[in-house]
């Protein structure tokens, strides 16, 4: 027996329609570095998508599902580029511009590119790739910026308004398969090439549905979210689309990324939410400490990527800042848990469920897996790597222009789930604690010691700026866990004292014996902290290692 329901398709297109006529007086605000930020309104921003994907087609011929990539910051006309391209048909492919050279050419290619919208400002990074990259036929810019650079280039230049003006304000947008692909975005590669994950029309819609629950970031038409999570980075969490589904305002930070134009933009724009990794909201600490400005208005923000310490959340706690921990990756677009205590508890009796990375949605099933292969009970105890699947959870890899998809054995299982190499534990009632990531996991003597429990104890001293904890080989117990920490300026802290604190908190056994000072924790393009520089640093004997 069917349903009687209607099947409408679930595509990024109603997205953008929905925002732009019942939400069209939502703004978006990107900052400029001047007296006044850029604004436009929703229903703006709709009708230059519109111009955009006329643009797309009877200029640059885009007339299926060719990739369309950007090389773009956070801002208004990324997001025009984020409802047009998906909305016509074609695949948008955000691409990383932390990411080194060589990989982001890998990563062209590998997509097949056919054009590129690029923010002037971005012109050096992307004009010396341009030989590599044979696929590339157009290119578009937008804002200001050394257009000399592009001099050599076989693609054909446009500038992003000029190519805009004057196009039709009206589109005959398909009637798209559900199914198909809508956007992608390659991993960050910190394990072998990058690996393309590409995010259905139903993906995203339902992704954006749950990003919007009261369970999940919960915002309104009365808030404003600053988006500081680059949207190359996983769609930037999901916030685009979810905002045009509930005309929730976004405050767009474009280049200006660093933390003193991060505490103006709050001061002055006056956001209710924001969402970053913790690297961002250390820095931004920093410097609103340093020189005080008024965080009042911003009540929740959003913080994944990397495990919180908690250390940071108590020193917003004092500011009036809630953050709230969420765990997802590239392959879960990225929405996995949420950190939102059970209703009815005290402050006090809160914490221990805040600190978790939380609690998984409906869309979102999980399971434990032992070393052996068997499922593990959820009881807060036993520890394995977790698995999930679910209808925005990726089922496979995009195996490059014209290749089929493929499954590799260390990511997904037999029976179809994401093998997420975290590895942790959950309660009884479905919140995650991650101990560590599966290959940072220090095994010593037959006995696991978490990197992630060891960083964020340290990084509760009062002298600590950041903490790193890698494994490093050991004759007699296999691994031992080797200390990297950043101490604050005018710090007089040493080893000693740090392990004395240490021991307050963790095993004695677990306690490191090596340890380095070094002047910052190198990171990942996406800002996680990335432990294969320290041990290749440490196995070439580049650090000044003492060993107590």
């Amino acid at each position: 027996m069917l349903s009687t329901m209607q099947d409408v398709p679930l595509t990024v297109t109603r997205i953008l329609q929905h925002g732009m006529t019942i939400h069209g007086k939502s703004q978006i605000t990107t900052w400029t570095g001047e007296a006044e930020p850029q604004r436009r309104t929703f229903a703006e921003v709709g009708e230059r998508a519109t111009r955009l994907a006329n643009a797309l087609r009877d200029e640059l011929g885009i007339d299926g599902d060719q990739r369309v990539a950007t090389l773009m910051w956070n801002n208004a006309e990324h997001v025009e580029a984020y409802f047009a391209i998906p909305s016509m048909g074609a695949v948008l492919h955000t691409l990383n511009l932390r990411l080194p050279a060589e990989q982001l050419v890998w990563i062209v290619n590998h997509a097949a590119d056919r054009a590129v919208i690029v923010n002037g400002s971005l012109l050096p990074l992307l004009a010396p790739l341009l030989p590599h990259l044979p696929t590339i036929e157009h290119i578009v810019v937008s804002g200001p910026g050394d257009r000399g650079l592009l001099a050599d280039t076989q693609a054909r230049v446009y500038e992003y308004e000029e190519l805009i003006a004057g196009r039709p304000t009206t589109y005959d947008w398909p009637e798209l398969d559900e199914r198909t692909a809508a956007a992608m975005c390659y991993t960050s590669g910190t394990t072998g090439d990058p690996k393309g994950v590409v995010y259905s029309h139903r993906s995203i819609y339902l992704h954006s549905m749950q990003v919007n629950m009261a369970e999940s970031m919960g915002l309104s038409d009365s808030d404003t979210t600053l988006v500081v999570v680059p949207q190359f980075h996983v769609n930037a969490w999901g916030l685009p689309h979810a905002t045009f589904m509930t005309g929730i305002n976004m405050l767009m930070p474009d280049r200006f990324l660093q933390p003193a134009p991060l505490a103006d933009m709050i001061e002055r724009e006056k956001p209710s939410h924001a969402a970053a990794v913790p690297t961002i909201w250390q820095g931004l600490l920093a410097e609103v400490t340093a020189n005080p400005r008024d965080l009042s208005s911003m009540k929740q923000v959003t913080i994944g990527g990397a495990a919180c310490p908690p250390a940071l959340m108590e020193a917003y706690d004092k500011l009036g800042v809630r953050l709230c921990h969420a765990w997802g990756m590239t392959e879960t677009s990225p929405l996995g848990t949420m950190a939102h205590p059970p209703a009815g508890l005290s402050a006090e009796e809160e914490w221990p469920y805040r600190v978790t990375q939380g609690r998984f949605p409906a869309g979102v099933e999980a399971r434990l897996v032992g070393p052996g292969g068997e499922i593990l009970s959820w009881d807060g105890e036993s520890a394995g790597e977790l698995e999930v699947r679910g209808t925005w959870i990726a089922g496979a890899y995009y195996g490059g222009a014209g290749g089929e998809d493929f499954r590799p054995e260390d990511k997904f299982s037999e029976d179809g789930w994401l093998k997420t190499g975290d590895v942790g534990v959950i309660s009884p009632d479905g919140f995650l604690t991650l101990t560590d990531r599966a290959k940072d996991v220090i095994k010593s003597g037959g006995e696991w010691i978490s990197s992630v429990e060891l960083e964020n104890a340290l990084m509760a001293h009062p002298e600590v700026a950041e903490a790193a904890v890698v494994a490093v080989p050991d004759d007699k117990w296999g691994e031992r866990p080797l200390a990297t920490v950043v101490l604050k300026e005018g710090s007089t802290a040493d080893y000693e004292t740090l392990r004395a604190f240490l021991a307050e908190k963790i095993a004695k056994w677990q306690l490191p014996e090596r340890w380095a000072v070094i002047p910052a924790v190198p990171k990942t393009s996406v800002g996680k902290f990335d432990k294969k520089v320290i041990r290749r640093q440490y196995a070439d004997g580049e650090l000044d290692v003492t060993q107590l």
